[in-house]
């Protein structure tokens, strides 16, 4: 599987070198090529954000996002502008989870994406881990065809237990917007801060929060696959993991997750999004989770 890991030499070419441009800033863009399989045709990026393109087997380009010193430090500020083009697919993940570290000033991440007609992006990152005293901002926002489709996981894990940090951190937002051929279909905000009342007791037996999302008419039999799974789960008071879905009008669907341990609730998710490496014609969880 050497070749699956190796970087893509066509693609390292166009990698801006760190330090040129404004910190923290990147652009990537995906096309479908004559063969049918999509290629990364833009992969810039500035300290401390970088971005790596390993090969694979299947029609989708893969992307993962990683940064310098291994996590967020206090001041960083990250955004990643995403264009997927007319038929191309794209699988975007992290190489590892995105640790916060302690960060008086605070930390921010922001990433727009672009979802051509009859594309498919796959945004499938680790979770954030929020150290100690840090605080986080995210924005996410999604502009996706009327035939495009987006797969969206979205979630945050309560810290480091080993360090007895466990909803230790001082502030997490998120935001989350996605549009449709222009029309907005989901405005979702999360909100946890330690100076709202104590997040552990708030948060009580859950050590994982995390969102998935599934639009567009490729993947509607998919999502409804996935909500009916939801549907028929039996509420138990001592469940390990709280499930909901809820219907994003006619273009997808909507699931939230609290899970008791991050293993179980990443191998939910996993099982979940059983459809997708048939998709893109590889599976990238085959070394990961």
């Amino acid at each position: 599987m050497a070749d699956v890991l190796a970087p893509n030499p066509a693609v390292s070419r166009a990698i801006r070198p760190h330090g040129a441009g404004p910190a923290g800033q990147g652009e990537l863009a995906i096309e479908r090529s004559a063969d049918g399989r999509s290629v990364v045709t833009r992969a810039l990026a500035t300290s401390p954000l970088r971005l790596l393109t390993p090969q694979n087997h299947g029609r989708a380009a893969w992307v993962y996002t990683s940064s310098l010193g291994g996590g967020l430090v206090d001041g960083d500020r990250i955004g990643l502008d995403v264009d997927i083009g007319p038929g191309a697919a794209a699988f975007l993940s992290t190489q590892a989870s995105t640790k916060v570290y302690r960060s008086a000033g605070g930390t921010s991440t922001a990433v727009h994406g672009r979802v051509a007609a009859h594309g498919l992006l796959a945004l499938v990152p680790d979770p954030v881990v929020c150290f100690a005293g840090a605080t986080y901002r995210q924005v996410q926002s999604f502009d996706i065809a009327t035939s495009g489709g987006l797969v969206l996981v979205d979630w945050l894990s309560s810290g480091r237990h080993a360090a007895g940090e466990r909803w230790a951190f001082d502030e997490y937002a998120a935001r989350l917007q996605l549009r449709v051929d222009g029309a907005i279909v989901l405005h979702d905000a999360l909100a946890l801060r330690a100076g709202d009342g104590d997040l552990r007791a708030r948060l009580g037996r859950f050590d994982v929060v995390a969102t998935v999302a599934i639009v567009g008419p490729q993947l509607r039999a998919a999502a409804a696959a996935v909500a009916e799974r939801v549907a028929a789960i039996a509420v138990d008071r001592r469940m390990a993991q709280l499930i909901a879905a809820a219907p994003l009008g006619a273009h997808g669907w909507l699931v939230r997750l609290a899970g008791t341990s991050f293993e179980q609730t990443a191998a939910l998710v996993r099982d979940y999004l059983g459809f997708l490496p048939p998709l893109l014609g590889d599976d990238p969880w085959a070394r990961k989770w």
